[in-house]
């Protein structure tokens, strides 16, 4: 399991995320995720075959195609499909493979850890990133994290 403090710290190092599966559905959890990344200074970059273009972003039909550097590959894929998905983050010389909640694989695990990743998996990047940086207590949300230290601002 990925600690807070592993999670902020990849938060802190990277800013252009491929996306996979993102949906252009508004009502899809991968488009919420997307739209809240954008909008806290992250570059995201949609990766699905079924479109050209998502929340204005160029839409790719695979990580291979991505013409510029990307440092987390987060996938809203079935678990089975991770494995794969992780063997071309490595190729594309991805820093993170983040899988999103409810997606758990060993092999995917291995696969990332074994190369020198960082690995997050069953976690949304949204819901981390606010917890971790203050959105959640907004609403009212215990985020579980304490501290006297103000949040570090996070700039391109």
């Amino acid at each position: 399991m990925t600690d807070t403090n592993e999670i902020r710290r990849i938060f802190l190092e990277t800013r252009t995320v491929a996306m996979v599966g993102l949906s252009a559905n508004w009502y899809r959890p991968s488009y919420f995720a997307a739209k809240y990344l954008i909008d806290h200074g992250f570059h995201v970059i949609p990766v699905n075959p079924n479109y050209t273009e998502i929340l204005g972003q160029t839409c790719y039909p695979d990580l291979a195609s991505i013409p510029e550097k990307v440092d987390v590959v987060d996938l809203f894929q079935r678990a089975e499909k991770t494995p794969d998905l992780a063997r071309q983050a490595i190729q594309i010389g991805a820093k993170v493979v983040w899988l999103q909640l409810d997606i758990i694989n060993e092999e995917t695990e291995h696969i990332v850890r074994e190369a020198g990743l960082d690995y997050v998996d069953d976690r949304c990047m949204k819901i981390e990133h606010s917890r971790i940086f203050g959105g959640l207590n907004f609403v009212g949300v215990n985020t579980g994290i304490i501290s006297s230290t103000r949040n570090k601002t996070i700039t391109n």
